[in-house]
C-alpha cells in the first residue's frame, strides 16, 4: 500500500524522497505540496467540500429510520445510509462517539519535544548528533537516530519517536521524568571506553578538548569534557577514573525532563476510538452498522515521516471501498 501511495502522489505530479530510515517526505519539505494535491484531487472527483457546517448531533438509525442523520449548526439536516468519521483528533466528535456507546481512549499528546534546562546544552541550540541513543529511565523505551539540541531541550527524530512510543505512559508522569543520552550512538559502554583509549594512543599531544572520536560537534564535545571535570591537558596525560567518567558522560548522560513542546505544537494525539470495536476489513463499526472510521480519529499513531498519512490513508481507502459496495 505504501508504494500505492507514492505511485498516486507521483502520477500527480508531487515528487518524493524517502529518508534512510524509511521517512517519506514531499521534495519541497512543504506541506502545502501535499494539501494542494489532495485538494485538487477531491475537487476532481466531484467531492462537495463544505466549511463553516459544524455538527451538532450525529443521530443513528433506529425504529423509525433507517438512515443515518446529521444535523448542522444552522439546523439543516442531511441523511444518509453510511457515515464516515475522519475527524483526526476532534473533542467534540469523541464526546458524540461516546454518547453513542463507543469507548475511547484518552487522547493524550504524541511527537513531541522535551523540555530540558541543563548547563551542558546551554547555549548549543541548533546542533546535532547524527546517531544518538535515547531511554527514559524506569520505562522499557530506547530509540536511535539524530537528536537535536534546541532553546528549550531536546528535539529530532530520536526524540520525536521516543515521545511517540511512550506517549501514554509520560502523560502519566505529566512529562517530568529522567533522560538517558547516549552520544555516541555505540551499543555497549566497553566500546566506547575502548574507542576512548585508543585514540589517546593515537593522540597523544592533542588537548582533550580539541580531539574526539564520534563524531560529536566541537562545541557539544567541549562541554561534554567540562561536564566530565577533566582538566585543560592532553589525551597522554588523562588518568583512568578520568577515563571512566568521561565514558559515562559519553554513554549515559542524564538529563531531567520537565514538561514537553506547547501545548497544541505536537504532532498526533494518541487516543481515540477503541480498535477492538472497529472491522479492520471494511472500519466499519461493530456496533453500529452504517459507521466507518478513518484516520487519527482511532487510537492509532505513529512517528514522523508519512507513517500517519498512511494510515489515514489506508484506512480511508478500506473504508471506502466497503462504502462503495
Amino acid at each position: 500500500m505504501t508504494f500505492d501511495t507514492i505511485a498516486w502522489f507521483e502520477e500527480r505530479g508531487v515528487k518524493l524522497k524517502t529518508e534512510s530510515d524509511g521517512r517519506v517526505f514531499p521534495v519541497s519539505d512543504r506541506s502545502q505540496t501535499i494539501i494542494d494535491c489532495l485538494m485538487e484531487s477531491a475537487v476532481s472527483a466531484g467531492v462537495i467540500i463544505r466549511t463553516k457546517s459544524p455538527m451538532t448531533q450525529l443521530m443513528a438509525p433506529n425504529e423509525n429510520s433507517t438512515d443515518w442523520k446529521i444535523i448542522l449548526a444552522d439546523n439543516e439536516t442531511i441523511t444518509a445510509q453510511k457515515i464516515l468519521i475522519a475527524t483526526g483528533s476532534n473533542g467534540k466528535i469523541w464526546d458524540v462517539l461516546k454518547s453513542l456507546g463507543h469507548t475511547l481512549s484518552n487522547p493524550v499528546p504524541s511527537l513531541f519535544s522535551f523540555n530540558v534546562n541543563n548547563p551542558l546544552i546551554s547555549g548549543l541550540a541548533g546542533l546535532s548528533v547524527p546517531t544518538a541513543i535515547c531511554s527514559i529511565t524506569g520505562l522499557n523505551f530506547e530509540e536511535k537516530g539524530p537528536l537535536l539540541i534546541t532553546h528549550w531541550g531536546f528535539s529530532g527524530p530520536v526524540i520525536l519517536r521516543l515521545s511517540a512510543w511512550a506517549a501514554k505512559e509520560l502523560n502519566e508522569k505529566k512529562y517530568d521524568f529522567q533522560l538517558v543520552v547516549n552520544w555516541t550512538g555505540m551499543a555497549k559502554k566497553a566500546a566506547v571506553e575502548n574507542a576512548i583509549l585508543e585514540g589517546l594512543k593515537q593522540f597523544p599531544r592533542q588537548k582533550i578538548s580539541n580531539r574526539n572520536f564520534f563524531g560529536i560537534p566541537s562545541r557539544l564535545w567541549e562541554a561534554i569534557v567540562k561536564s566530565a571535570k577533566l582538566r585543560e591537558m592532553n589525551w597522554a596525560d588523562i588518568r583512568k577514573e578520568e577515563v571512566e567518567e568521561l565514558t559515562r558522560q559519553l554513554f549515559e548522560a542524564k538529563f531531567i525532563v520537565k514538561g514537553k513542546s506547547t501545548n497544541k505544537d505536537e504532532f498526533v494525539t494518541c487516543g481515540g476510538v477503541n480498535l477492538d470495536e472497529v472491522d479492520f476489513r471494511t472500519m466499519q463499526s461493530k456496533k453500529l452498522p452504517g459507521l466507518f472510521f478513518a484516520g487519527e480519529v482511532l487510537d492509532i499513531d505513529a512517528i514522523t515521516g508519512g507513517f500517519n498519512f498512511q494510515a489515514a490513508w489506508t484506512t480511508g481507502w478500506v473504508a471506502g471501498e466497503a462504502i462503495a459496495e
